[in-house]
């Protein structure tokens, strides 16, 4: 579904990453994993086509991202982006209904199935009774609610999510990554998900990639990846490993 080959990106004379190459297949969640200035969001960038590449290729549905027009990329790849602050009075269900542009309707022109998709989303993301809301008035974790049930309007069978759960309680972290996981197993659609919760990424992600100053440092299964050597060179950081007692996966605790 999205095949990344051997790609660098920088800015200006910088290089931000370097020889990144994995494939995001279909129905598979992807938790991308690293420090601060890592470069993961660079990457959601480039996948998303915003960020032309100094080397390599990302093929989307087997075509090459970069001869791919913004309308096409958008009708197949939605990003949940890590600023999401709104400052213009729109609505909850004016902006949701925002995500369903590239099917052909536009504010004011929607369809009995845009609202169709636009109300489903709200719903799922726990926002029934927020249509009317503006999103200037919203909180920073409802706004993430919002700006996540957007990118289910829209259909897309990719999803780019620029730590998703930032702003969220510990309730909506984990509805977030399980309407992630349900949408993926149920419409074959595919996920990469910024987060720095390993122990979230343990539990839902089908593979991890960790990135440090650019480069991958490790990727696989949460069971591979998740090592302590791993985190350690990864993080800098020491930690205890061992099975969460209802789902088995890892889990991690840091070591104070």
């Amino acid at each position: 579904m999205l095949e990344v080959r051997d790609i660098s990106v920088g800015y200006d004379e910088r290089t931000v990453l370097s020889g990144v190459t994995f494939d995001l297949r279909e129905g598979e969640i992807i938790a991308l994993l690293g420090a601060n200035g890592a470069g993961k969001t660079t990457l959601i960038r480039a996948l998303n086509g915003t960020l032309p590449l100094v080397n390599g290729e990302i093929l989307l549905t087997s075509r090459r991202i970069s001869e791919m027009s913004r309308r096409e990329i958008a009708g197949q790849v939605a990003v949940v982006a890590q600023e999401n602050e709104t400052r213009f009075p729109v609505t909850v269900l004016e902006f949701v209904l925002s995500g369903r542009y590239v099917h052909g309707g536009a504010l004011g022109w929607e369809t009995e199935r845009d609202l169709e998709f636009a109300r489903n989303a709200l719903r799922d993301c726990d926002l029934d009774g927020f249509e009317d809301r503006l999103m200037n008035h919203l909180s920073g974790g409802e706004r993430q609610r919002v700006v996540l049930a957007r990118a289910l309007a829209a259909g897309s069978m990719t999803l780019l999510l620029d730590e998703p759960t930032a702003n969220l309680d510990l309730s909506h972290q984990a509805m977030m990554f399980r309407l992630v996981r349900k949408r993926c197993a149920e419409c074959g659609c595919s996920a990469i998900v910024i987060t720095h919760d390993l122990n979230l990424a343990a539990e839902f992600a089908d593979e991890i990639v960790m990135l440090k100053a650019g480069k991958i440092t490790a990727q696989g299964s949460p069971a591979e990846v998740l090592t302590a050597e791993n985190i350690r060179n990864t993080f800098g950081v020491d930690v205890l490993l061992d099975r969460h007692p209802v789902s088995g996966n890892v889990r991690v605790t840091s070591v104070f």
